[in-house]
């Protein structure tokens, strides 16, 4: 006999990818906009503590000494920089359980996902398929740190116009190396999406308009709210208790 899931009382975790310039803030802040109950939009890195020592702003603050001017967090050790980039996004959902566990809607740019594609890329440069793989396994591994997002969300455009977008929108001239490695981000995001197609909604600029796409992501994120299960640690037994509403199911005997 089968116990069916018990429904829990937790918010949906969603999450937005995508490279620089695609309008992953302007199009998600238009879409919570008018919500009841307004989901929490955590930053695209590491959400801010507050009243204590902040140890994601710490672990990204080494990153980006290391990484120097870069903008893309590339300091030349891509594999310890995945840990590094996953250990905040832990932080990030340390930070954000309580509003979760309350029944909240939590909005996270740039989450696990962003992390698998960046790294995957300098790890095997110029190798389109094997690139794909390592970032499938990264994702793998993150699951190991933290429960994946409930939905995710990647806005994805034509590279050339969201380079555009990210240069204007900053001020900055990207370098030829820069805009390389945009470009093969861009291509994993889509690729990646499509290797999870329930986990995934893809929001395309090229065939939609800003409009439609809001209008999309709204839908998206009310309907995440349903049919939520609970979540136990990912290195504990499946009958633990669940992280967020304290829930614990015991397997059925055989």
């Amino acid at each position: 006999m089968t116990i069916p899931p018990h429904p829990c009382i937790r918010g949906p975790l969603i999450s937005t990818e995508g490279i620089p310039g695609v309008g992953k803030t302007y199009l998600t802040e238009h879409a919570v906009n008018g919500l009841d109950g307004k989901p929490l939009i955590l930053g695209g890195l590491s959400q801010r503590g507050q009243g204590r020592p902040d140890l994601g702003k710490a672990l990204l603050r080494a990153l980006r000494e290391s990484s120097g001017p870069d903008p893309f967090l590339r300091g030349g050790a891509p594999a310890a920089e995945a840990l590094l980039l996953l250990a905040i996004k832990r932080h990030d959902l340390d930070m954000v359980l309580p509003e979760l566990s309350g029944g909240r809607i939590v909005v996270e740019g740039r989450s696990v996902d962003t992390t698998a594609v960046c790294q995957a890329v300098q790890l095997r440069p110029g190798a389109p398929a094997a690139a794909l793989d390592e970032a499938v396994a990264l994702v793998g591994l993150a699951a190991s740190f933290r429960p994946l997002p409930d939905l995710t969300i990647l806005i994805t455009d034509d590279p050339s116009a969201a380079i555009e977008r990210a240069q204007r929108r900053d001020s900055r001239c990207f370098t030829p190396d820069q805009v390389a490695f945009m470009r093969e981000t861009c291509m994993l995001h889509e690729q990646l999406a499509a290797t999870d197609p329930v986990r995934y909604r893809v929001v395309d600029r090229r065939s939609t308009d800003s409009h439609e796409a809001v209008r999309q992501i709204r839908t998206w994120i009310l309907q995440a709210r349903h049919g939520l299960r609970c979540v136990h640690e990912p290195w504990q037994s499946p009958g633990a208790c669940c992280m967020y509403c304290g829930h614990c199911m015991e397997a059925a005997p055989g």
